[in-house]
């Protein structure tokens, strides 16, 4: 019976959609536009790009170039051919971006752009779908392929929602195949396209399942919501103009150990193009272009990035002066900025004095300088800073743009005469660049007593807050756990922080206020307390090996001075001395931070150059190096991005922005990351509801932090239903067995969840709920004390989901992230053998002997053994229906009829069980016939497509079917081209050549049709078998 929606209405929908964009839609399996068709689109299915196409869209994009350095440049994207599939997919990139220069005589070159960008129109936009390619003897066909200009820039996946087993993450895995298979079609590939008819992603060759991302929005103002995601993403990124500006602007190779391409999310599409525009209208106005709020973690800097690569090309050879206020910033947004520097059309350059500041915005155009917002304040006695340049093609990109420095407020600083006086920065950045506009990024929200910085920039542009990252899976959420009450510290021992404290910052702390001074030395000298740091030792040792024996990742924890964060680490070390290494490239735990050689000498191993840190960084990123833990004052705690950091212990005074940056570190998204982790030892409890407070009242939507009691309660909450479903049956008697006794356990435990129909999805569903929530309260106490029956619900549905068959795609980034929650002592971490645990022996040879199927029938499980059955029966079916299409379809309705009768209790599972015994006696007799009739298994396949249990097909005698079935597999298998399924021709000589062979024996002529659709479809089964080289004759 046909299923309710079927693949290829999900294929119609998505060929609608584009129909209606404006794409010329063609079947690929119209013969006509087949290779040898009277309209073929190409010569042969090797070939990927449609070159007549491209040929004529290149003479109506460049008339003024002649037809021979037009076929010169189609040579040049055909010619793009190395042993790396990134390296060809960014050549083609940057010939689509940047056009390209054919030499020619007389002249240095001729430029011939592939694309019209400014009139999307003149392209020549195409959707193909089922379009075959053959690479290397491996023949595949992508759902749908988008063609501009005869190039395929978009490849579309889809499967079925009424499938549950067929995700979208099968769409994700079909396309890695297919890279694999034919790479020749994803050199030219710019968006790769995932949809189950719900859901639908995008991302590129390089994404994982993570990065593959939702588009929100058709228009970029409100969200597509009642309308099915496919549509909204085909319209919001699929329309002509839209496409165009994505592939050329919104796409980055991003090069650091290795290539990533990069897709921008809908949120930077739309941040970007608003602040492009806002630019715009502010260079003929107040200069003001504005404010791009988007909470941390959610790629500010990669907007930041197309933001200028697009300015870059829509004002005069614009300067473009990327501003932060601290060192280690400038160097972090330099360095992504440099590893994407094709989409900038020019190298970025760092300032690293006011003399070079100065020189290099001396030039009369271009540009992209980074440099802090120090090197623009005065010379020594002066108020007010040298003109620069006048020009008015000048941006001015502020990174974290609420930071105070950006005020243009005055203060006195020698209030007797009142002779100095100081402004904020953004007078001087006036003073030195007059007509220069001016915007800001930020990643926390503009307080509502601040008036400065938006008189310095201007309104929000655009808005991204948490609720929205969150929800678009952009970031993850944050919690906040307080371990104060932990330590137990007396009270002369805990650290006081009044109102009026502000964190000292680096430069503060060698040349600050005297009073500030003293308040923050007072406060280190607690901190610092050698009992105290011990204790917090302890604490954070037995803490993070809690949370690593459920999550894989690291661990960054900020103290208040460079002395606590050498005494801490050992502390630590004491606890733990493998962790220690002194080599920088190895051991388990770090300290990073900067000093010089007059520090004390038990410092020196910690203090390291700019290069040596930047290693360290890169091996703390690497969720695969040995490196789990550092210990920081203030390096890493803005702009560095380690997806696999999910807990941040704090023992530093913090506040408002600097501490929503610095606890923002582990918020990113990674595999079975459910949620990132705040450890309080400071107590900054009521400073994070002040910023949730400013947050609010900002117009921000979600919470910053939630606590970590919220966790635990919904943990508690399904603890308590995953409990429920066990009523009845003692399951705790399995702590008390002994190890190599808990396994044979599992079966009685499944059995118990599989006698009540429906109740195996909704234990699975709620017990990975439970295991989800459990990681995001670990170590609490609560936690803790139900770590063992967590970890023993864990292991019954991971059995059940491996070996019953139930487990969804979508799953496998959690299951493969948390590890098992029960420790190896109390339960192998080898894969549970249910038959084995119920003490049934499996052959090796195969699985439906005799003597097998017995010891099935005596299991005392029932319930479990017809989920088991079941479950090898299908498997067996499905391998059968690959090659022998009408006995794979009646082994399949005779398995449907008898689990229909089970799951409506017209029969007992006892019953069940003796009539899936039955059906697996009679595939085991199926798989002799072949061999007592003397026929391999193409042959019985074609015998079987002949109807034979028909009785009027009966009379022909076994001889003359036999005979019938060998001349059918031999004209067959000679008749058959590649592409014979998608040409009607060749299918309706095949199917003459059938009928000729039945009459010649003698077939019954009103049985004669059917037989001939029947021989057809078996015969494309098995045509595909050997095209994959599958051949059993």
């Amino acid at each position: 019976m046909r299923k309710a929606i079927a693949e290829s209405d999900v294929e119609e929908t998505v060929l609608t959609i584009l129909g209606r964009l404006g794409y010329e839609v063609i079947r690929g399996d119209n013969e006509a536009y087949l290779p040898g068709g009277a309209l073929a689109l190409r010569n042969d299915y090797k070939e990927v790009v449609l070159v007549e196409r491209l040929r004529q869209a290149l003479k109506r994009i460049n008339p003024e170039v002649s037809e021979e350095v037009r076929e010169q440049a189609i040579k040049e994207v055909l010619r793009i051919e190395s042993q790396n599939l990134i390296v060809d997919n960014e050549n083609f990139h940057k010939l689509l971006v940047n056009g390209l220069d054919i030499p020619v005589k007389d002249e240095r070159h001729k430029k011939v752009w592939l694309f019209d960008f400014q009139n999307p129109e003149e392209n020549d936009f195409l959707a193909v779908n089922q379009f075959t390619v053959i690479e290397d003897n491996n023949e595949r066909r992508p759902d749908v392929v988008l063609f501009v200009n005869g190039i395929p820039l978009v490849v579309i996946e889809l499967k079925n929602p009424a499938d549950e087993q067929a995700d979208i993450w099968k769409a994700y895995n079909d396309h890695q195949t297919k890279m694999e298979k034919i790479p020749s079609l994803f050199k030219y590939n710019e968006v790769l396209i995932i949809s189950d008819g719900l859901e639908a992603r995008a991302g590129t060759i390089t994404s994982e399942q993570e990065r593959f991302m939702q588009w929100k929005t058709i228009d970029g103002e409100k969200p597509g919501k009642g309308l099915p995601e496919i549509e909204v993403l085909l319209r919001g990124m699929c329309d002509k103009k839209r496409l165009l500006d994505i592939c050329r602007n919104f796409i980055v190779f991003e090069k650091d150990k290795e290539t990533r391409k990069k897709l921008s999310a809908y949120h930077q599409y739309w941040a970007a193009n608003k602040a492009l525009e806002s630019t715009i209208k502010a260079r003929k106005a107040n200069k003001k272009a504005g404010i791009v709020w988007h909470t941390q973690g959610s790629g500010k800097s990669l907007t930041m990035i197309f933001y200028a690569g697009k300015l870059i090309q829509e004002l005069d050879n614009p300067t473009i002066v990327v501003l932060t206020d601290r060192n280690d910033l400038d160097d972090q947004l330099f360095e992504t900025f440099a590893r994407c520097q094709d989409i900038l059309r020019q190298k970025p350059v760092q300032a690293n004095s006011r003399k070079e500041l100065q020189e290099l915005l001396k030039v009369s155009s271009g540009g992209v300088i980074f440099t802090t917002i120090q090197k623009f304040f005065p010379e020594q006695d002066r108020t007010k800073y040298p003109v620069l340049s006048e020009r008015d093609n000048i941006v001015v990109i502020a990174d974290e743009a609420h930071r105070s420095q950006y005020g243009f407020s005055a203060k006195v600083l020698n209030k007797k005469d009142k002779s100095l006086i100081t402004y904020g920065y953004a007078k001087y950045l006036r003073d030195a660049l007059p007509n220069a506009s001016f915007i800001g990024f930020t990643g926390t929200p503009i307080e509502k007593v601040d008036r400065s910085t938006p008189r310095v920039f201007g309104k929000y542009v655009d808005v991204y807050d948490i609720e929205q990252a969150v929800n678009d899976g952009a970031t993850v959420r944050i919690y906040y756990e307080s371990r104060l009450a932990k330590l137990e510290l007396k009270p002369e021992e805990r650290p006081k922080i009044d109102k009026e404290f502000e964190e000292v910052t680096e430069g503060e702390e060698v040349e600050g206020k005297e009073r500030l001074k003293r308040k923050w030395a007072q406060l280190e000298k607690v901190a610092g307390a050698p009992n105290r740091i011990k204790k917090i030792a302890e604490d954070i040792v037995n803490h993070f090996e809690e949370r690593l024996s459920v999550l894989d990742g690291k661990a960054m924890v900020v103290c208040m001075s460079r002395r606590i964060c050498v005494d801490l680490h050992n502390e630590i070390i004491k606890l733990r001395p493998n962790w220690y290494n002194e080599n920088d490239d190895k051991g388990f735990i770090k300290v990073v931070m900067t000093g010089s050689a007059s520090d004390p000498k038990e410092w020196q191993e910690h203090i390291r150059n700019k290069p040596r840190r930047k290693e360290i960084g890169d091996n703390f990123k690497d969720p695969k190096n040995e490196l789990k833990m550092l210990i920081v004052r203030d390096m890493f705690l803005t702009g560095f991005d380690a997806p696999s950091l999910h807990t941040m212990y704090l023992d530093k005074p913090m506040q408002g922005h600097t501490l929503m940056q610095a606890i923002a570190r582990v918020n990113r998204v990674y595999p079975g990351k459910e949620g990132g982790l705040i450890v309080d030892y400071m107590g900054v409890g009521a400073e994070l509801k002040k910023a949730l407070r400013d947050y609010t009242e900002s117009g921000g939507q979600g919470k910053p932090t939630f606590d970590q009691e919220q966790a635990v309660r919904i943990m508690l909450e399904k603890y308590e239903v995953v409990k429920d479903m066990f009523y009845g049956f003692n399951y705790k008697k399995f702590f008390e067995l002994k190890p190599e006794e808990r396994v044979y356990f599992i079966p009685e435990a499944m059995e118990h969840i599989l006698k009540e129909e429906g109740k195996k999805e909704r234990f699975e569903r709620e017990t990975t709920a439970l295991v989800k929530a459990f990681s995001l309260s670990v170590p609490h106490e609560k936690a803790m004390a139900i770590k063992e029956e967590v970890g023993f619900f864990q292991a019954i549905k991971s059995t059940m989901t491996k070996t019953l068959g139930t487990k969804k795609q979508s799953e496998d980034i959690l299951e493969g992230a948390i590890k098992q929650i029960l420790s190896k002592a109390v339960i192998s971490d080898r894969i549970i053998d249910i038959f084995e645990a119920a003490g049934v022996k499996k052959p090796e040879l195969s699985i439906l002997s005799e003597g097998f199927l017995a010891e099935v029938r005596e299991m005392p499980q029932k319930n479990l053994a017809f989920e088991a059955l079941k479950k090898l029966l299908m498997d067996e079916i499905k391998i059968i229906s690959k090659r022998n299409l009408v006995q794979g379809n009646s082994f399949a309705e005779m398995l449907d009829k008898t689990i229909k009768r089970y799951i409506n209790r017209t029969i007992e599972a006892a019953q069940v069980i003796e009539e899936l015994i039955e059906l697996a006696r009679k595939i085991r007799e199926e798989k002799n016939r072949g061999k007592l009739l003397n026929l391999s298994e193409d042959e019985i396949a074609f015998y079987d497509a002949l109807e034979v249990n028909d009785s009027a097909v009966k009379i022909l005698g076994d001889e003359t079917l036999r005979k019938i079935a060998l001349e059918l597999t031999e004209t067959i298998r000679k008749s058959v081209t590649i592409d014979w399924t998608q040409r009607e021709s060749v299918q309706a000589e095949i199917r003459l050549k059938v009928k000729r062979i039945l009459r010649k024996y003698g077939y019954p002529p009103d049985k004669e049709k059917k037989a001939t659709e029947t021989v057809l479809k078996q015969a494309e089964l098995i045509a595909k078998n050997w095209a994959e080289g599958m051949d059993n004759t």
